[in-house]
């Protein structure tokens, strides 16, 4: 299941959750064998673009050459590729210092100057400021602390330090520590009109004098600006200029974490910036396949049916969304339950309505990448191989091998309203407790499809203490609820291929509390993401039906640049500046539109 920024929901229901460990069923069972083959070990954890996924994607094929599928019409391969940033390396960034009356001090090995990861490439010269901890607290939070106050910035380099105020209280530090990521110091240092920001590790901090590694970022575009960061050695040069200043007793006086202690202007000082970020493009593959319709299919509406699942997992967890524990850094994420179980799900589906007459064709999907955001998903439905006005429905099977207390979720029931009454007559013989949720705006390729108009149904059953770590492996998933929802789920598929009228979408609108004011609530705007696509701001994948985007008019396709004020070059800018809009207050929001500038007013509601 996805992570990107929508994970934080699922990490919650894992702190709920309970650990569980079935014992495997001793009656044969039709997916065992391809939860164990593609959760082993030598297969990496799948990661997209890897070895391990192009392993995984050999034996993907050869089960679906197996059951008599066939690639795609017009489709030489069963591997349908798509390129996807797949991390970043520093190639070669730079600090010079130059101080008046001294010689010049250049840096450039790589334990010394880093860039960001989400730093433009650039050489930036200028002036210093030094600007604290780099904090900005949005007003709306009514914790007064802008390491800004006072200081013009405008066409400067600015200094910062990593993290936040070490000494301050318990309340203080929480309330700062929301705002300390490096992506939001670089977002108010350009706000201000800064040309670079240089992050310095202080040495009452962790990691004292250190650089900040270069961390995978899966954004495709910038921050804006030029941004590195340094270590002890730079920072000592930049503040010999100051003889009455170290960089230790200007982290003490700030640690305490008073919003008045100021930051300053650095005399006498000139630094040149040369952020080199390579971002490394890879390409995956979906793998995909159909088995054909028994008789001709002139005549039905929208003759075909799709059953997918992905495939990749996290590798060995270095790239992000990993929650292994620190004794477990590093090792493979098998992922037998994300998503080696929804992946035997689909071909045991497969097998079982491969040999059955079919009025509808029958696609049988496997996507890679969605772990990095649904990249693979989107890739199918944003360039289709076969035209999404004729597909009928989609249905998704994503962690579904670990089935507690006979409970089964199914999502996305609001996206038509012949799913609740066919559901409950296939259970019948199946006996899950159903756990309906109308809600298709969910962290998994199910979201692809939706905002493609397709009726979809997801299939999950939870969270667990392993979700995203080692620990997730083939000898805890419950066999025998995973082929009673795979005989539940084959009922479901094979009416689906069956049915005169297929079922007719409905377009969800998300539901959304007017009240306002209490506690927990969060801004809800109605925007999804596009993460796959570089462009300058961010871009929208779609708009949820009946959310604040939609009645400020903006659709799928829109570019947003800038929010209440604040400029936008990528999803995680949008994030932040989220912080400075209030429930029920209009905002101004400036978007393009094929090219073209326009204006409107989103006003956000609050969401559960």
């Amino acid at each position: 299941m996805s992570t990107t920024l929508r994970f934080a929901a699922l990490i919650t229901f894992v702190c709920l959750g309970t650990a569980s460990a079935q014992t495997a069923t001793a009656v044969q069972s039709p997916t065992r064998r391809h939860v164990e083959t593609l959760a082993a070990p030598g297969l990496e954890g799948r990661m997209a673009g890897t070895p391990g996924e192009a392993q995984a994607a050999d034996y993907l094929v050869q089960e679906l050459q197996r059951l008599g599928a066939t690639p795609l019409p017009g489709q030489q391969d069963y591997r349908l590729a798509f390129n996807f940033t797949a991390g970043s390396k520093d190639g070669g960034s730079t600090v010079t210092v130059a101080r008046d009356g001294a010689a010049s001090q250049a840096f450039s090995a790589r334990t010394d100057v880093q860039a960001l990861s989400f730093s433009d490439n650039g050489e930036i010269s200028g002036p210093v400021v030094f600007a604290g901890y780099g904090l900005v607290v949005p007003q709306s939070q009514n914790f007064g602390y802008d390491s800004y106050q006072g200081l013009d910035v405008k066409d400067r380099i600015v200094l910062v330090f990593r993290y936040f105020p070490e000494d301050a209280d318990q309340q203080t530090r929480a309330a700062l520590a929301r705002y300390s990521d490096l992506r939001y110091k670089a977002q108010a240092a350009r706000q201000r009109g800064a040309k670079a920001l240089l992050v310095i590790t202080g040495p009452r901090s962790p990691n004292g004098g250190e650089v900040v590694p270069m961390s995978f970022d899966t954004a495709l575009a910038g921050s804006g600006l030029v941004a590195a960061s340094a270590s002890a050695a730079v920072a000592n040069a930049i503040f010999a200029a100051m003889p009455d200043k170290t960089v230790e007793g200007v982290q003490k006086e700030l640690d305490g974490g008073n919003p008045h202690v100021a930051g300053f202007a650095v005399p006498n000082v000139s630094l040149t910036v040369k952020a080199a970020v390579e971002r490394q493009r890879q390409t995956g593959h979906n793998v995909v396949a159909y088995l054909p319709a028994t008789a001709p299919v002139d005549g039905v509406k929208k003759p075909w049916v799709v059953i997918g699942a992905h495939y990749d997992h996290l590798g060995r967890g270095t790239t992000g969304g990993s929650l292994a524990a620190k004794d477990q850094a590093g090792q493979v994420h098998h992922g037998a339950d994300d998503n080696a179980s929804g992946t035997a799900a689909v071909l045991a589906i497969a097998e079982s309505l491969s040999k059955l007459p079919r009025k509808r064709h029958l696609i049988v999907a496997f996507w890679s990448a969605e772990e990095l955001g649904l990249i693979g998903s989107n890739a199918f439905v944003t360039t289709p191989p076969v035209p999404i006005d004729d597909m009928s429905a989609y249905l998704n099977f994503d962690m579904v091998g670990r089935s507690t207390d006979n409970k089964l979720m199914v999502q996305a029931t609001g996206t038509s309203a012949m799913w609740p009454r066919m559901l409950e007559q296939a259970n019948v013989a199946a006996g899950f407790d159903l756990i309906l949720q109308e809600d298709p705006y969910q962290p998994t390729d199910v979201g692809s499809f939706n905002q493609a108009s397709v009726a979809s149904l997801a299939f999950f059953t939870g969270a667990h203490v392993d979700y995203h770590k080692p620990s997730d492996t083939a000898d805890k998933i419950n066999y025998e609820d995973l082929d009673r929802i795979v005989s539940f789920a084959s009922g479901i598929t094979r009416r689906l291929l069956d049915l005169d009228d297929g079922p007719q979408f409905t377009k969800v609108e998300q539901k959304t509390d007017s009240g306002g004011g209490r506690a927990g609530m969060r801004i809800f705007t109605g925007t999804i993401p596009d993460y796959a696509t570089e462009v300058k701001g961010l871009l929208l994948g779609g708009v949820i039906g009946g959310g604040p985007a939609e009645q400020a008019g903006l659709q799928k396709g829109d570019v947003i640049v800038e929010i209440a004020g604040q400029s936008i070059a990528n999803i995680y800018d949008y994030t932040y500046a989220l912080e400075l809009l209030k429930i029920g207050q209009p905002a101004k929001v400036i978007y393009l539109r094929n090219g073209e500038r326009r204006e409107a007013t989103l006003t956000p509601a609050a969401r559960k």
